[in-house]
């Protein structure tokens, strides 16, 4: 009983020390900002504390962006935009490590904080850090690994921060921001664009480019507390990444798997044209296919919590309708109504084009020539069903 009570004790001890540890005056805490890395995950950065003292033996790092795997309902929550992410925390010499070989550079922005200011800082660090406190409600834009760094830096502040515009910038829209980091003809590009909608066709404020870490770096840069103090004091490139060639993998594209695809449809358009005939087959896969990518876009805007997935125009090509409109294509004599349904189609089809040339959305760039295709092949059907109703 008594070996119970002092483990106990000993424990409750550790505990209470480590909740209550100081920092020393030789302390530093600073920001760390992680290039992009090869996968679609990895594709932004990322960006941590570091809190270093070498005074009471600490050398560790926090950052915003763990996944948390064990969560019930993972994926549904990943899909309905309701994912907790976590804060972690590891030594710095396992992240350098880590990085490092994934041939990543390492950047690091010794912050010019008071020591009231970071002891407060490393508090808010080890409470959050607690079990109960890990878990934030992830947003891609509005509350992830970089706009935490931000959003805490200002929390625990003794005096107002000013994220001053740095030299040379350019206010660019939250879809230009994305396409800086991910190819707009690479699947991940296409699968951005086809389900984010033109609310993120809008400019990004100068403190909204921080959702990237990119800017966090770039933005602290100029930064300043009560507009005189820098922000950071010290930067330095912990490991510079060895530069390798680029591969260029056209073939394997989105512009050059649905180019191949937009020019089999006209080839069988083509075809039936000539022939006075119409191949079912594909029209129900283009109705199927619209309507199918119709109802997912629907779902992301109404059924979701994510932010990004609102008001997208892709509804205009993949028209959920098409999908409960199969049916009439088993006709040898369709209804008026389907043909007037047919001209709406192109109708829809001209406004997307007008939307994508006067800036409300712009769509992924591997649909142009499925688009092209589609309406061609809408074009073919309005006059096939004229002239054989």
């Amino acid at each position: 009983m008594k070996k119970l009570l002092f483990i106990i004790f000993f424990l409750s001890f550790v505990f209470l020390n480590a909740q209550q540890q100081k920092l020393s005056d030789k302390a530093e805490i600073s920001v760390l900002t992680i290039a992009p890395g090869l996968s679609l995950n990895d594709a932004f950065g990322h960006n941590g504390f570091r809190i270093k003292d070498e005074t009471i033996g600490i050398d560790i790092i926090y950052g915003y962006g763990e996944y948390d795997f064990n969560a019930p309902n993972f994926y549904l929550n990943f899909a309905r935009g309701k994912l907790n992410y976590l804060i972690s925390k590891a030594s710095a010499s396992r992240i350098f490590k880590w990085y490092s070989y994934q041939n990543r550079t390492i950047k690091e922005q010794v912050l010019n904080l008071t020591l009231s200011e970071k002891q407060e800082l490393y508090n808010f660090l080890q409470n959050n850090y607690q079990p109960e406190n890990r878990r934030y409600l992830y947003d891609f834009f509005y509350d992830n690994c970089a706009t935490k760094i931000r959003d805490v830096i200002s929390t625990i502040s003794e005096d107002d921060i000013n994220f001053n515009a740095p030299k040379g910038f350019k206010q660019k829209t939250f879809r230009q921001l994305i396409h800086d980091h991910v190819d707009r003809n690479s699947w991940g590009g296409f699968g951005i664009d086809l389900a984010l909608g033109s609310v993120i066709d809008k400019k990004a404020t100068a403190e909204e480019h921080m959702f990237l870490p990119y800017y966090i770096h770039v933005f602290f840069e100029s930064a300043t507390i009560n507009t005189s103090r820098p922000l950071v004091k010290q930067t330095t490139v912990l490991f510079e990444s060895i530069k390798k060639p680029k591969s260029n993998n056209f073939a394997t594209s989105p512009l050059f798997a649905f180019g191949v695809i937009g020019l089999l449809i006209l080839l069988v358009t083509i075809f039936d044209y000539k022939k006075n005939k119409r191949s079912l087959w594909l029209d129900v896969t283009i109705f199927a296919f619209t309507g199918i990518v119709g109802i997912i876009v629907l779902l992301l805007w109404f059924a979701t919590n994510h932010s990004a997935t609102a008001q997208n125009y892709n509804l205009l090509w993949a028209f959920a309708l098409n999908i409960f409109v199969i049916s009439q294509l088993f006709k040898k004599i369709v209804k008026t109504w389907f043909i007037k349904y047919l001209k709406f189609l192109i109708i829809m089809m001209c406004l997307l084009a007008l939307h994508w040339i006067v800036g409300v959305q712009i769509y992924a760039i591997g649909l142009i020539p499925i688009l092209i295709a589609f309406f061609i092949r809408y074009l073919f059907l309005i006059k096939y069903y004229q002239k054989n109703i």
